[in-house]
C-alpha cells in the first residue's frame, strides 16, 4: 500500500530538526521576575508555602536583583509586606513605605525594568483590596488610595504601575493622577482579566493578605474578582477592553495555565503586550510535582511555552530565575 508522500514525523526525527521547525520558545527576555521585601526583617526568609522564593529585606533584594541583572531578566515585579496596617491602607502611599524604599534602592545601582503591585490588600488589616464599609467593599472610595499609592511608586522610580485591586476605573484614575503630577513616562500594567482565583493560596501567605471576613462581613474578593465560570466572550474582553480606552499600555491575565482560552482570545482582540501571570498555586503545584517525580523538569518549560503559545508576551513567574539559572531555556 502507498501513502502520501508527505510524512510530518520527518519533522520529528531528531533533536536537531525539532529545534528547527519549532515556532514557540521561551526566551529569557519574556519573563518577569516576582520578588517579595518585608518590613522588620534582619534577613531573608524562605516563605514557607513557597519553596525557594523569600522575603527579603532591602539588603538582600538588592542581592536578588543583581542576580537578575546577570542572568539577563529584563523586569521584576514588587511587591511589599509592611510591618503595620489599618482599616483604609494608608500606609500604601507613604514616602517610607516598604515598596516606595524598595524602588529608590533598586534604581540607585540597576536599569532593570521595576513593576510595583499598586493594591491594598497587604496594607489593609482585613486583607481586602479596597476599603470596606458595613460588608461593602466601596469601589470610588478605593480608588483614591490606588491613586495615591501608584503615584507614591511612581516618584520613587518605577517604571510601571500595576493595579492589581480590580476596581472599577482603576486604570483611568490612576493614568489621570500619574499625568497630573508629571509622570507620563510611567507606564500601566493593569491586572485586567484577574479572577477570583483557588490558585493564590500561597502568595495569600507571602503577602500575608488573606480576606478577614470576620470582621468584614466580606468573607472573600468574589465581588470584585472574576468569577471563574465566565468565558473569553464576555466580562474579560470587556474589562480588557476598558482598561486600554482608559490608558493601560500593557495588559494582563491571572491567572496563567487554568485560563489559556482568556489569554488567546485577547491576544486575537488586543494588539497591545500582553501579560500573563503563572501564579504561586502553578508554581507550588508544578514545583511539588517535579520533587515527588511525578513530572519531569521539563514540565516547567512545558507549561511556559503554553502560556506563551496561547498568545502572551511576557509571563510573570517565579520560576524565571530557575529557568535561566539552570539552562532550562
Amino acid at each position: 500500500m502507498r501513502y502520501p508522500e508527505k510524512r510530518l514525523r520527518r519533522y520529528r526525527k531528531d533533536e536537531k530538526i525539532r529545534e528547527l521547525v519549532s515556532n514557540v520558545k521561551i526566551n529569557k527576555t519574556d519573563l518577569i521576575q516576582p520578588v517579595f521585601v518585608k518590613e522588620g526583617l534582619d534577613e531573608k526568609e524562605e516563605i514557607p508555602s513557597m519553596e525557594g522564593q523569600y522575603h527579603h529585606t532591602l539588603e538582600s533584594l538588592e542581592e536578588e536583583i543583581e542576580e537578575c541583572d546577570r542572568l539577563g531578566i529584563p523586569g521584576v515585579l514588587v511587591f511589599g509586606i509592611p510591618e503595620k496596617n489599618d482599616e483604609k491602607g494608608s500606609l500604601a502611599h507613604e514616602e517610607e513605605g516598604i515598596v516606595q524604599r524598595a524602588v529608590r534602592s533598586i534604581k540607585d545601582f540597576s536599569e532593570i525594568e521595576v513593576f510595583t503591585d499598586v493594591c491594598l490588600c497587604h496594607y489593609t488589616s482585613h486583607g481586602h483590596c479596597g476599603i470596606v464599609k458595613e460588608g461593602e467593599l466601596l469601589n470610588d472610595e478605593s480608588l483614591e488610595v490606588l491613586g495615591k499609592a501608584a503615584l507614591s511608586h511612581a516618584e520613587a522610580g518605577a517604571d510601571f504601575v500595576a493595579p492589581s485591586a480590580m476596581m472599577d476605573h482603576q486604570v483611568k484614575y490612576i493614568r489621570d493622577v500619574l499625568d497630573e503630577h508629571g509622570h507620563e513616562d510611567v507606564g500601566i500594567m493593569s491586572y485586567s482579566a484577574k479572577f477570583a482565583s483557588n490558585y493564590y493560596g500561597p502568595f495569600r501567605d507571602a503577602a500575608e493578605s488573606s480576606p478577614d471576613g470576620a470582621s468584614t462581613g466580606l468573607r472573600n474578593r468574589d465581588t470584585y474578582q472574576m468569577d471563574y465560570r465566565i468565558g473569553g466572550e464576555g466580562q474579560p474582553m470587556e474589562e480588557i477592553k476598558m482598561d486600554l480606552q482608559e490608558g493601560a499600555d500593557i495588559v494582563m491575565v491571572k491567572p496563567a495555565l487554568p485560563y489559556l482560552d482568556i489569554i488567546n482570545e485577547a491576544s486575537h482582540r488586543f494588539d497591545v503586550p500582553m501579560a500573563a501571570y503563572s501564579v504561586s498555586g502553578e508554581y507550588q503545584m508544578l514545583k511539588n510535582s517535579v520533587e515527588n517525580d511525578i513530572f519531569s523538569e521539563k514540565v516547567l518549560e512545558e507549561s511556559l511555552c503554553s502560556i506563551k503559545r496561547a498568545g502572551a508576551d511576557m509571563i510573570i513567574t517565579y520560576f524565571a530565575k530557575e529557568m535561566v539559572k539552570d539552562g532550562k531555556i
